[in-house]
């Protein structure tokens, strides 16, 4: 199990670097392809607990560095320095998100996806809202700017969701495709989980 953990770690960076290159959807008003969401959400089906959380903390960590905002703003007619997203934060996101995708882990071993897969359309697009309300949140505090929702950033969000629902049944079988190359068996119960 470990040594599929670490392969889930380095696809996740993989993953993290490639979707940096791929450019936003234009019939989606822009939404972005989002890889690495879909690894950990797979890696919270198919690895235990413990390991899942230890997946969650890494992918949090690798998103928060690439995706760290730190501006200089005019507040009160003085510059002040300000993070827009803080560093941590994904890590506790992934972390909740993983553990109720976690939850679903025994339809996962009864060999039943459709679940998994709608799900991860949902969990990404929660991803994508929850950096946008930090963001709006935080540039409301600092400048009493307005709270704006328009159908473009509607479409960012649900558009985000919507892609990692269709390839997240391609994900997950090439990651089930790499679990028996490793020797990892994903739907075998684990001493933890024996009553």
């Amino acid at each position: 199990m470990i040594p599929f953990f670490l392969v889930l770690l380095a696809v996740s960076f993989v993953s993290l670097l490639i979707q940096q290159f791929i450019p936003p959807l234009e019939f989606l008003e822009g939404a972005r392809v989002l890889l690495m969401p879909l690894i950990l959400f797979y890696g919270a089906l198919a690895l235990p607990y413990g390991l899942m959380l230890a997946l969650a903390f890494a992918c949090g960590l690798m998103w928060d560095a690439m995706s760290a905002q730190i501006l200089d703003v005019k507040v009160a007619g003085s510059m002040t320095t300000t993070v827009e997203i803080a560093m941590g934060w994904s890590i506790v996101l992934y972390a909740t998100l993983g553990s109720i995708m976690s939850g679903f882990r025994p339809l996962f071993k009864r060999g039943r996806w459709e679940i998994h897969c709608l799900m991860s359309g949902v969990c990404t697009s929660l991803i994508v809202l929850s950096e946008f309300l930090m963001i709006s949140v935080r540039r409301a505090a600092l400048d009493n700017s307005p709270f704006i929702f328009t159908p473009e950033i509607g479409w960012r969000i649900g558009g985000a969701g919507i892609v990692a629902l269709l390839l997240a049944p391609i994900a997950f079988w090439i990651l089930s495709m790499v679990a028996d190359l490793v020797g990892y068996d994903p739907r075998a119960v684990t001493k933890e989980e024996v009553p």
